[in-house]
């Protein structure tokens, strides 16, 4: 027993890191796990470890590992893809606060190990060879802002408007009721040519009601969009603002009425003051452009300070939009896409979507059943339309004119916007070009959209949010969010908003012998001036001031 224990080997040990151990391929392993009887070749090397110098070949062995530890450090050969969406359009761990695959949450704001993700959409494209790095897409020239003129905010109202102002919301007398209808944004027009309204007529202006909307069917009130106390306080010395009739009003039998299209301020007078003093409250219905946009500039400055101002989101809506624009502000500037592809775009423009066949089938067959929803101009050609720039623009246009304007490969895009018709499959041209590419569902965390499932009025109201807070803003169609944002963006600084010009870029979009290099001169020099310029309202007739606020609302020292 005793000599066994004289005997006995002292044993030696080494710390290996798991990272070289990772690096071992399992032949090499294996090799090294084989005993000397197996393996007759490494005897030798055994033997002068058992019986030579354990501790050169320690020291040997120790300084492989640093200089294996070296290379890993300086990540020469790293196994990870350079960006967070290499595979699929998502998050991964290189974005903080982030869903991921298996529904946690990825935290580190410097971990930059990439773990893509799959997101609603499940979209993958390749990662091309030769992408920019953060820096090179951050100093590209695509996220340049236009020059602004040092054109600012000014809503100094007249003398003869702020004397109106003590009796108009001191009024008890009149109280006007309007019913807003259509979509978020569309209802938004409605709300602020209601303020304007209630002035014209002298009344307190009950909050308005939001119609339940056929293809939405969101139920959603004015409170849970818009933030009602802000909205009451900001307009409190131009209209008097009530959450309902009062007690002495409520068995009133209300006029009702529905302006015709481009009403002026005396019309609105001569038709429904008279009766509106005789019975107290006014009801008007369907104010959708019912309203001149040529106003006298204080009216032109209210409809500013209600959109700009007094029609801030609701708490709940704004602060989940500010965290998602946070989470594509985090990793550099941003570009935010309005796509109008979802089935109803296509039915109502009288367009096709030109995905497929059985897509554009699918259109037509809508349209021939449902002719009410068509609110394009029907003795037109889908073909005519098309050219005129009456179409959105589809996921391929969308790529080829971004790509022409410089956008970096690796440029981060916000998508705004309901499904398009064809899923994933109308996408993948735009997602093939540009893999970074989020929605609001990739971008929340696990329940921060419960509260809005099933309110399109809610969800449209995140995507305006993160939209009109990213660095560059484009829609693929016009339409009332694109207005809406373009205004708010005009007065904001004049941030970059690009306005494709369709219906002079689209016939070399059709010139398929067109060089490449040729193509994207051309459609630059297209939209050198559509860029989000300061562009003055009075320019052409009957211009929106919320779309353009200059000179009504902005001006600058000259």
């Amino acid at each position: 027993m005793a000599k066994s224990k004289n005997n006995a080997k002292k044993l030696s040990y080494i710390s290996v890191p798991s990272q070289i151990i990772n690096s071992i391929s399992s032949s090499s392993l294996q090799s090294l796990l084989e005993s000397p009887k197996k393996c007759a070749r490494h005897s030798k090397v055994f033997s002068f470890v058992k019986w030579g110098r354990p501790r050169l070949f320690l020291f040997i062995l120790s300084l492989l590992a640093f200089l294996a530890m070296i290379k890993l450090g300086f990540n020469l050969d790293t196994p990870f893809p350079p960006f967070p969406c290499a595979t699929s359009v998502g998050f991964s761990k290189s974005m903080p606060g982030v869903v991921s695959q298996e529904g946690g949450i990825l935290d580190g704001a410097d971990d930059t190990v990439s773990e893509p993700l799959i997101t609603s959409v499940q979209l993958h494209a390749q990662v091309p060879r030769g992408v920019e790095t953060v820096e090179e897409v951050e100093k590209s020239e695509f996220w340049e802002q236009p020059d602004g003129l040092g054109y600012k905010p000014c809503l100094g109202f007249g003398r003869e408007y702020r004397r109106q102002s003590e009796g108009i919301v001191k009024n008890r007398r009149r109280y006007l009721m309007v019913v807003v209808s259509g979509g978020m944004n569309q209802q938004r027009n409605q709300i602020v040519d209601a303020v304007v309204i209630a002035r014209i007529l002298g009344s307190a202006l009950v909050v308005p009601i939001l119609q339940v909307n056929v293809i939405w069917e969101d139920e959603s009130e004015f409170a849970d969009i818009f933030d009602l106390e802000h909205f009451k306080s900001v307009l409190a010395n131009d209209v008097r603002v009530v959450s309902a009739l009062p007690s002495t009003h409520l068995m009133t039998r209300p006029v009702e009425g529905s302006p015709p299209l481009h009403a002026t301020p005396s019309w609105i007078r001569s038709h429904y003051l008279r009766r509106f003093n005789r019975e107290g409250v006014l009801l008007l219905r369907g104010l959708d452009s019912r309203l001149t946009k040529d106003l006298p500039p204080d009216l032109q400055k209210l409809r500013c300070k209600v959109a700009f101002h007094a029609l801030r989101f609701a708490k709940p809506v704004q602060e989940l939009g500010n965290n998602i624009a946070e989470r594509m502000k985090s990793k550099g500037p941003y570009l935010a896409l309005h796509l109008r592809m979802e089935k109803d775009v296509w039915v109502r423009t009288g367009c096709l979507p030109g995905l497929s066949p059985e897509h554009d089938e699918i259109v037509k067959n809508e349209r021939i059943n449902r002719p009410e929803l068509l609110t394009a101009k029907s003795n037109m050609t889908y073909h005519e339309r098309k050219l005129a720039g009456l179409c959105p623009l589809n996921a391929v246009e969308v790529t080829r004119l971004l790509k022409a304007l410089g956008a970096p490969k690796s440029a981060r895009i916000y998508w705004a916007g309901g499904q398009p018709l064809g899923g994933k499959e109308a996408l993948q041209p735009l997602i093939n070009e540009f893999q970074n590419i989020y929605s609001k569902e990739d971008l929340a965390l696990p329940g921060e959209l419960e509260p809005f499932a099933n309110k399109a009025s809610l969800m449209a109201a995140i995507d305006y949010i993160v939209s009109e807070k990213s660095d560059v803003f484009m829609p693929s169609h016009g339409g009332n969010m694109g207005h809406a944002i373009q205004g708010h963006r005009a007065y904001a600084g004049h941030k970059k908003y690009i306005t494709p010009n369709k219906r002079h870029m689209l016939p070399y979009f059709l010139n398929s012998s067109l060089p490449e290099e040729e193509f994207n001169s051309i459609i630059k020099e297209l939209h050198q001036d559509s860029l989000g310029q300061p562009e003055l309202r009075t320019s052409k007739a009957a211009r929106d001031v919320t779309k353009y606020p200059i000179p009504e609302c902005m001006c600058n020292d000259s």
